[in-house]
Formats: structure tokens, sequence, C-alpha cells
């Protein structure tokens, strides 16, 4: 069933069922020296600032105790910020109650309503705006359509699977057309096809109806798949913040590059634009970096396995190629993450094609390709 994006209407006034015209979908976010202190003095969150287009999906990643759901939490209303301001569409809602501010919000837990069905959970919100019966039904109908769930609106919670659940507690804060929608780790309690497929069922609808959505999630793959930009979050401040390729590929920093996807860490010296890692000398990716002593990140991928061509011990290796020896090797499906050690004892991690089998000591052939993803002075 094709669906036109629901009719917005504002949230009423208590006293007023009158809707208000459609407003366009998509509003614009902005936070600005966000700080949150804690308890001690500690803080959560040191000096956050982030601006989202209207439209936009922003995914906050990072570890736990980032600060990323803080954040999710102070620009929702439902903690208030020690200093800095929130802004949604140009205007400043720091003073504002939760209730006030007309975001939507999918928390981890589904916090759906026992006692009521599918379609009435649904229905809460425009219950608490006063929206007719008739107008309710037909839109909690409209919203379970858009999740796939048209068919399940009498079921119960204890009724329905944790991803229908998920797409029960979606359709609820679909629903009543906010401005913003917040998604607090939606994903995590869910079995990995489930979550795969609800996260592509999110960005879908995201994408079509145009609605500002923040995303946070631990989880490096949905960040890099589902959003537009990646805030990479540590200690309660941003990292790097751009889109998923940039952060992958031209990490800002060595927490960055060890936390979104997997690196190598290895010692260099940087000379002249290049890199020197033992026997390898790399090109940069910003090779206006000054001369010194680094450490390199390189990918995994980066890095090409063969078999030895001699195959003996101290057997002469192609040109450009490194010897080493294999470690272990992990079969990861459509790939191979094998573990070896260069003559000097550095450790890699190589992934390679899955057909590709080496065996522990096996002597093998190291090839680089491209440019490390972040390189930092060492101290």
């Amino acid at each position: 069933m094709t669906l036109s994006p629901p009719r917005r209407v504002a949230p009423a006034a208590p006293s007023s069922t009158t809707a208000a015209e459609p407003r366009t979908a998509g509003s614009s976010v902005e936070l600005r020296g966000i700080v949150k202190e804690l308890t001690g003095g500690a803080r959560a969150l040191d000096g956050i600032d982030l601006v989202i287009e209207p439209g936009e999906l922003v995914a906050l990643l990072g570890p736990s105790g980032c600060g990323k759901t803080t954040a999710l939490r102070v620009l929702a209303g439902l903690e208030s910020a020690t200093a800095g301001t929130v802004l949604i569409d140009g205007s400043d809602v720091s003073g504002l109650p939760a209730r006030s501010r007309d975001i939507g919000m999918v928390f981890q837990s589904y916090s759906l309503f026992p006692h009521l069905t599918a379609l009435a959970n649904v229905e809460f919100g425009l219950r608490m705006r006063r929206v007719p019966a008739d107008e309710r039904r037909l839109r909690a109908g409209d919203a379970l359509e858009m999740v796939g769930l048209g068919g399940f609106g009498g079921r119960y919670a204890h009724e329905l699977s944790g991803g229908q659940q998920q797409r029960v507690a979606l359709a609820r804060a679909l629903v009543t057309e906010p401005r913003v929608l917040l998604l607090d780790e939606p994903l995590s309690a869910l079995d990995a096809r489930v979550r795969v497929q609800l996260r592509d069922e999110i960005r879908r609808i995201q994408q079509e109806f145009g609605i500002t959505t923040v995303f946070v999630t631990h989880d490096q793959e949905e960040a890099l798949a589902a959003a537009d930009r990646v805030a990479v979050m540590r200690s309660g401040r941003i990292e790097q913040i751009g889109a998923p390729d940039e952060i992958y590929s031209r990490a800002a920093t060595p927490f960055v590059a060890e936390f979104v996807g997997s690196s190598n860490r290895m010692r260099g010296r940087v000379s002249g634009g290049t890199v020197q890692l033992g026997a390898v000398r790399l090109p940069l990716i910003d090779p206006t970096q000054p001369d010194g002593e680094v450490e390199a990140f390189v990918r995994p991928e980066d890095i090409r396995l063969a078999r030895a061509g001699g195959g003996a011990s101290g057997a002469p290796s192609a040109a450009g190629r490194v010897p080493a020896e294999v470690v272990s090797t992990s079969f990861l499906g459509s790939y191979r993450r094998t573990t070896v050690a260069l003559e000097d004892g550095t450790v890699l991690t190589v992934q390679h094609p899955a057909n590709l089998v080496p065996v522990a000591d096996e002597r093998v052939e190291l090839e680089f390709e491209g440019a490390p993803v972040a390189v930092s002075r060492r101290e």
C-alpha cells in the first residue's frame, strides 16, 4: 500500500480541537555549547555544538558513557542542560518541557501500554492532543500501514514479536507528525536479522517523509548504513562529525580510527608527504602533515594477502611485498580476517576473500594499498 505523507497537525491547546494548517516536514535543530554537569562536578556533556539540517538523519555514535543518550535527552527536554541552548527551527526551546517541543521519541525498550491494542497505542499521542476519534483511528491505521503492520492493529503487546513491538513504537512516534524524531538505541534489543530489516525501514520512512532525525547507537554498522552524517562522541564531546564515508576513510583522531571499523596501529615516520612503515612507504591523506615520528592507522581491507612465492623461510618476496607469517585466521562469511606477524614482530590483521585459506605458521606476503586512514604524532 502506498501512503501519502500524513496530514500534519500542530499540537492543539487543551481547550481547542481545531487543527492548524500543515507545516513543512523537517525542522532544523541546533545544540549550542551544551554542558551537562553531574553530581561532583563531572561532565556528561562538555560543550556540545551540533547543527542538524531539516530532513537530515544524524547518528550519535560512541561507546557506553560517552554522553550520546544524555545529548538526546537534553534535546528532547527530558533532562535540562547545565549550560547551553537548544534551538528548533531557530527558536530557543531550552526552557520548554518535553511535551511542548513537538518531538517524537523511540526508546530501546518498546514502552507499549500492555492493556492497549497496537492501534490504541499508536492513537495515544493523538488522544492527548484531543484529535477527534474518527481522525485518530484513520491516522493510527495509516501509521501502522506505514511500518508494515496494517493487519495488526487489534493485537496486544504480548501477541507481537520484539520487532513488531518496536514498529508499533515507531508508528506511535510518527503519527503525531513531530518536528523532530529521536531514536535512542531503538534496535539493540532485536536479533541481527530483524535489526537490519527495521534499520532499513526506519531509513526509508525517514527519507520518504523528510523527518529530521537523531539516531543514538553504539553500533557503527547501524550508524554508517543509516545516517546522512555521523557524530562520533567520546567523553562528552564530539570527536568528529561527517558523512559516513568521510568518518571511515578520513578519521580525524586515533579514537575515531579505532572505534569506527578496525585498524592496525603501526609506528612510522612522516617525511616529504609520505609515511614510512617499516619496509613500506605509503602516501598520506593529508600530505601537509609535518615530518616526524607518528602512529599510522591502516584498515585490514587495505592490506592484500598472498601466498609467498617460494614458500621457504627467507625466500625473496615479490617487489613491493612484505613477508609475514600467519598467526590465525577466522572465517566471517563473505570474507576472512587473518592475523599475521611481520619479521620485526609487528602483528597485523588482514581482511581478504574467503576462498583464500591460509594456515597457522604459513609464510605469506602482504601488499599495502592506499593511504592510512589516520596518522597521529607519536608522543
